[in-house]
C-alpha cells in the first residue's frame, strides 16, 4: 500500500460516498476511505477503487495518520446521532486547524452548533449541501459549503474541482457561516419537492384529456427544449417511455410518495420565519396525502365529484396552456425560495449571494435548469431584488403566461382533478400582488374576541382597541402579531 499522505478522507461507503470518491481521484487528489465496517473499505479497495490512487484506513486513527495537515475529513453518514458520534470519536485524535466536514442532509440548526462546538475546540466545521444524486457525486455535482470561513481556502480547490460546472463557472462557492450551507441545501430540496410536485400535476391533466404515455412523452420532450429546459422534465419524458417486458412501467407503479424530511423542514423554517412558502408547503402535503391509499380507495368509492368530464376543443392549445401554467408555478416557486432564503440571512446574519446560490444551481444537482440562469440574471442586475416576481424578466413572464395559467386551475377545479401546488402558487401571486387584502377584517375579529389592538391606515404604528360589544372595556391584551 502506498505510503503517500492522503489530501482528504472520507468516511461512509455506500454509493454517494464511493462515488464522490472515486470523482475526487479522477482529479488528482489522494484520498482515503474510511467506513465503519471495515469489510467495506476492503471491497470497494479491490472493486470500483482498484488501480487508483485510492488508500483504505482500518480505524480511525489509522485514517488520520494517513492525512497531510491540515487535515480534510468529510462525514458522508445518515444526518442526525451518527454525525455527532463520528465528530466526538475524531475530536481526540485532531489538532487545532484540522476541518470536518458534514456533507449529508442535516438539519442547519445542528450544524450550527456543531460548527460553534468545534470552534471553542479549535476545529473547522463545515456543513455542506451535496446534490445531483450518485451521478452527480461521480461526475459533478452541486456543492453549498458553509460552515467556520477559515476552512474554505483549505478545501476550495478539492470543492471546485470536483463539483459541475455551469459553462467555466463551478457549481460550488462558499455560502455563509454557522448552517447556511445545510439552509440553502434544505431550501433546494424544497424547491424539488415543489418542482416534482408540479410535474405531476401536469402529467395528471394529461392523463385526464386522455393522453397515451407516448404522447405525453412527446410532449414533456418538447418542453424540455423551450423554457423549462430542465433535468426533471428531462427525466419524466424518460420515465413515460420506459418500458419493461410487460409495458409501460409507469402505470404499474403504485401511487403513494415517500419522503426524506426535507421538504418539511423547509415547510417548517418557511412557517418558523414566517415566509409563504405556500407551493412548497402544497408539495409536502400532497406526498402526505397519496400515503394515504387505502384511505383514498375507500373515499373513492363514497365521494363524488363533478359530473363533467376534462375535456377541451383544442387539445394542443390546452397542452400549451398547462406548459405556460407549469412555467408560472415554477417562477412562483423560486421566488418563495429565495424570500425563505432571504429572511433567514437576516435573522442569522448570513451574507448569502443570491446570484451566486443560482448559479450553483445550475449545473450538476436535481433542480438543475435553464431557468436558474434567469435567476442568476435577476440577481446580478439587482443584488437587493426583494422577490424574483419584481424581476422585469419575470414580471414579463407571468404578464404574459397567466391566463393560461388560470385557465389550468379553473378547469382542473371543475373536473375536479386536484392542483394543489399550481394553484396554491396562483393564490400566492394574486395575493401578493394585491395592495388590500382582508386581513383587516381578521385584525377586527382578533381584537373582538382577544382585544389584541390594530392599527388605523394612516397611523401605522399606533396600536388601538374598540369596545366591540360595550361590555369588553377598554384594556387591551397586547399588540403581539399572532
Amino acid at each position: 500500500m502506498s505510503s503517500q499522505k492522503a489530501d482528504i478522507a472520507l468516511i461512509g461507503l455506500a454509493v454517494m460516498g464511493q462515488n464522490l470518491i472515486l470523482n475526487m481521484d479522477s482529479k488528482g487528489f489522494v484520498v482515503c476511505a474510511y467506513n465503519r465496517t471495515v469489510d467495506k473499505v476492503t471491497h470497494f479497495l479491490n472493486n470500483e477503487a482498484k488501480g487508483t490512487k485510492i488508500i483504505g484506513a482500518t480505524s480511525l486513527q489509522d485514517m488520520v495518520d494517513k492525512l497531510k495537515t491540515p487535515r480534510k475529513i468529510m462525514l458522508l453518514v445518515k444526518a442526525g446521532n451518527a454525525v455527532d458520534d463520528f465528530i466526538n470519536q475524531l475530536l481526540p485524535l485532531l489538532s487545532k486547524g484540522d476541518v470536518i466536514i458534514d456533507g449529508g442532509n442535516s438539519e442547519h440548526q445542528d450544524s450550527a452548533r456543531r460548527c460553534d462546538e468545534l470552534k471553542a475546540k479549535g476545529i473547522l466545521y463545515v456543513g455542506s449541501g451535496v446534490s445531483g444524486g450518485e451521478e452527480g457525486a461521480r461526475y459533478g455535482p452541486s456543492l453549498m459549503p458553509g460552515g467556520h470561513p477559515d476552512s474554505w481556502p483549505l478545501i476550495k480547490d478539492i470543492f471546485q474541482s470536483i463539483c459541475a460546472r455551469s459553462g467555466n463557472d463551478p457549481c460550488c462557492e462558499w455560502v455563509g457561516e454557522g448552517g447556511a450551507g445545510h439552509f440553502v441545501k434544505m431550501v433546494h430540496n424544497g424547491i424539488e419537492y415543489g418542482d416534482m410536485q408540479l410535474i405531476c400535476e401536469a402529467y395528471h391533466l394529461m392523463q385526464a384529456l386522455g393522453l397515451s404515455q407516448k404522447e405525453m412523452a412527446n410532449e414533456f420532450t418538447e418542453w424540455n427544449k423551450g423554457v423549462l429546459d430542465s433535468f426533471l422534465i428531462e427525466i419524466t419524458s424518460d420515465i413515460l417511455n420506459y418500458k419493461d417486458d410487460e409495458g409501460y412501467l409507469l402505470e404499474r407503479i403504485r401511487d403513494t410518495a415517500g419522503q426524506k424530511g426535507t421538504g418539511k423542514w423547509t415547510a417548517v423554517a418557511a412557517l418558523h420565519h414566517g415566509v409563504p412558502v405556500t407551493l412548497i408547503g402544497e408539495a409536502v402535503f400532497s406526498r402526505c396525502l397519496s400515503a394515504l391509499k387505502d384511505e383514498r380507495v375507500k373515499a373513492s368509492k363514497q365521494l363524488v365529484g363533478p359530473s363533467r368530464k376534462a375535456s377541451v376543443s383544442d387539445k394542443k392549445q390546452f397542452l400549451t396552456h398547462i406548459r405556460n401554467a407549469l412555467y408560472c408555478a415554477k417562477i412562483v416557486s423560486y421566488a418563495q425560495g429565495f424570500m425563505l432564503l432571504r429572511e433567514a440571512a437576516n435573522e442569522y446574519k448570513w451574507n448569502l449571494n443570491y446570484g451566486g446560490i443560482a448559479l450553483m444551481w445550475r449545473g450538476g444537482c436535481i433542480i438543475r435548469s435553464a431557468f436558474l440562469g434567469n435567476i442568476k440574471d435577476a440577481f446580478v442586475r439587482n443584488p437587493q431584488l426583494s422577490n424574483l416576481l419584481l424581476d422585469d424578466f419575470f414580471k414579463k413572464a407571468m404578464t404574459d403566461n397567466q391566463e393560461s395559467w388560470r385557465q389550468v386551475v379553473s378547469n382542473a377545479v371543475l373536473w375536479g382533478i386536484p392542483v394543489p401546488a399550481l394553484s396554491a402558487a396562483l393564490a400566492f401571486y394574486d395575493g401578493y400582488r394585491a395592495d388590500r387584502l382582508p386581513a383587516n377584517l381578521l385584525q377586527a375579529q382578533r381584537d373582538y374576541f382577544g382585544a389584541h389592538t390594530y392599527e388605523l391606515l394612516g397611523k401605522e404604528g399606533k396600536f388601538v382597541h374598540t369596545n366591540w360589544t360595550g361590555k369588553g372595556g377598554n384594556v387591551s391584551a397586547s399588540t403581539y402579531l399572532a
